[in-house]
């Protein structure tokens, strides 16, 4: 399949970074592109730009995110979004916990379980999850977020054994670095601060890398889907050991 094939799709987390980059792809591949997101000034600036359907919605308020969703026929469906929180589980709060595992996994459980259905009746559907490096290695901080996109890692695969004899294709887009709002928006710091620690003097992709590999993806013939894909700058590696010495001596 290719995005001839389909006429609809579904963005989350829509209104800036990848997901925006996302909407605005799809768009200009002709399909009809519904983008969700809370900040709904953000949303109507890019209805405006690429004319895809807005709502203004909070994801993780299942009860309002499963009406919409039954209104409407999807069949290219992107979970995006997500937040990340910094710090390790001796220092999480309860509302740490439950803020990340409610959008990053719940949210996203819920709407695979909503939409999936019908790509199965119609026989055609593509599942991307963008999910990160850091639900496949281990890094210092981020633990909450750690675990949250392994979830959505072993989500990506499984939903294939679930889809199997079906014309639906699903893929985890991985990405390390990129250049988007989480770090200003998840660690504490304003967007200079951002800019400065963690961009300037680097080479990173940008969100609209992350959609032409998306739209790689759904190009492919529909026999042939690429499960994940693992996006990263070229200077960065993931990954190392690390071993410390006993106080014993």
């Amino acid at each position: 399949m290719s995005f001839s094939d389909y006429r609809t799709a579904l963005v989350t987390g829509a209104s800036a970074g990848m997901g925006a980059a996302l909407v605005e792809r799809f768009c200009k591949e002709g399909l009809t592109v519904h983008a969700i997101a809370r900040r709904q000034d953000r949303l109507e600036e890019l209805a405006a730009r690429t004319g895809c359907i807005p709502h203004a919605l909070d994801m993780t308020d299942i009860d309002s995110l499963t009406r919409l969703l039954r209104g409407l026929e999807i069949d290219v469906l992107v979970n995006n979004a997500g937040a990340g929180r910094a710090g390790s589980i001796p220092s999480a709060s309860a509302e740490d916990i439950d803020a990340l595992v409610d959008l990053n996994v719940r949210s996203v459980l819920h709407t695979v379980r909503t939409v999936l259905p019908g790509m199965m009746e119609r026989d055609r559907g593509h599942i991307i999850n963008i999910s990160s490096i850091a639900g496949h290695y281990n890094f210092a901080g981020n633990t909450i977020y750690h675990a949250t996109k392994a979830a959505i890692h072993m989500l990506s695969r499984q939903l294939r054994v679930d889809v199997l004899g079906k014309r639906i294709r699903v893929t985890e887009i991985c990405p390390g670095r990129t250049e988007t709002e989480i770090f200003d928006r998840n660690h504490g710091v304003t967007k200079d601060e951002a800019r400065e620690k963690f961009y300037e003097g680097y080479e990173v992709p940008s969100a609209s890398h992350i959609a032409d590999i998306a739209a790689f993806a759904i190009n492919l013939p529909s026999y042939v889907n690429i499960g994940l894909i693992e996006v990263t700058p070229t200077f960065q590696v993931p990954g190392g050991l690390t071993t410390l010495k006993s106080k014993a001596q």
